[in-house]
């Protein structure tokens, strides 16, 4: 380790770093649970987290791939193996795009409609029962938060675009 790693690492963390700190270990626990509760509840209708994600934002209009990873901040490439497994079991389609020759547009099929309704009512049943433990304000408080967080954090990324 160099003398310039050992400084860094010796910077000791104000109270407000140290809270920020745990946060955001507490968002990637919370992260990895929520996905695997995403996961149970939209399995046996062959869905993942990341499928349903796909459905969802494409509920109301058709967008491009890049659109979709673009408002999920995730990669394109990621984006578009998704797409083409739920091309390949019939829950999407690839139309024509009269803004953009090459980019297609990712269309719900009505059987990825029926199974994005079907995993949507699941869902607000789930997120029922888990903000019975909670008064709204509370909830409220903490999407602010994270939010603020999630803003502030996106101005620190380097841009590899």
């Amino acid at each position: 380790m160099s003398e310039a790693d050992a400084q860094a690492i010796s910077v000791p963390h104000t109270p407000e770093g140290s809270a920020v700190t745990d946060l955001i270990m507490t968002i990637f626990r919370a992260n990895g649970r929520l996905l695997r509760g995403g996961d149970t509840l939209s399995k046996e209708l062959g869905l993942t987290a990341a499928r349903w994600q796909v459905l969802g934002a494409i509920a109301q209009t058709p967008k491009t791939v890049a659109q979709i990873a673009r408002d999920y901040e995730l990669t394109r490439q990621g984006i578009l193996w998704v797409v083409q497994s739920l091309v390949k079991d019939g829950m999407v389609e690839l139309v024509k795009n009269p803004d953009h020759r090459r980019a297609k547009l990712v269309r719900n099929t009505d059987k990825g409609r029926e199974t994005f309704e079907e995993v949507s009512r699941r869902q607000h049943i789930w997120s029922n029962d888990l903000g019975q433990a909670f008064n709204t304000a509370e909830l409220q408080a903490a999407v602010d938060v994270v939010r603020r967080l999630s803003e502030m954090a996106r101005g620190t990324e380097e841009d590899d675009e």
